[in-house]
């Protein structure tokens, strides 16, 4: 099975793949949650599906409450949060289990990617980012407190979209 043809769920309880949810495009897929001091990043995330959104690029949201209990909602309230709070207008997936015993198969691959430190394995916190190709091939890797706009990431999405 690709990366693309693994089988996931949107906020609203549709199951899908996640190709289906790419379309095609680049991706940042990110675990998010709504009471982290990492939250604010939904707006530097905002601004990128903005920016690079017509050029094949999307940002995937996937709520995460296995740090500290820190996204505790429904996929409503979640849904909710995010629309109102931030205008998140990018994907989200329902809450997924990215570590452990319950990880999710999508999660299984995308943490065999390492980081820019040659470091691979869990997710470390909310808001860690992994950036795939059109094609679903995991190119790189985020650590949580890389901000969505930073040089290394807006650099990568760059050469993925020109």
């Amino acid at each position: 099975m690709t990366t693309l043809e693994i089988p996931v769920t949107t906020l609203d309880g549709a199951p899908t793949t996640l190709g289906a949810v790419l379309a095609g495009r680049a991706a940042l897929i990110v675990n998010v949650a709504s009471k982290c001091g990492l939250t604010p990043q939904y707006d530097g995330l905002v601004r990128l599906q903005r920016t690079y959104g017509e050029r094949g690029f999307t940002v995937v949201g996937v709520p995460c409450n296995q740090f500290a209990g820190q996204e505790p909602g429904s996929a409503e309230e979640i849904a909710q949060f995010c629309s109102t709070t931030y205008g998140v207008d990018f994907p989200l997936l329902e809450k997924t289990e990215v570590n452990g015993a319950g990880r999710h198969p999508l999660y299984a691959e995308l943490t065999t990617t390492p980081d820019a430190s040659g470091d691979t394995g869990d997710v470390q916190w909310n808001f860690e980012k992994f950036l795939l190709n059109a094609g679903g091939e995991v190119v790189a890797r985020f650590r949580p407190r890389t901000e969505p706009e930073a040089p290394e990431i807006v650099e990568a999405v760059e050469k993925l979209v020109s």
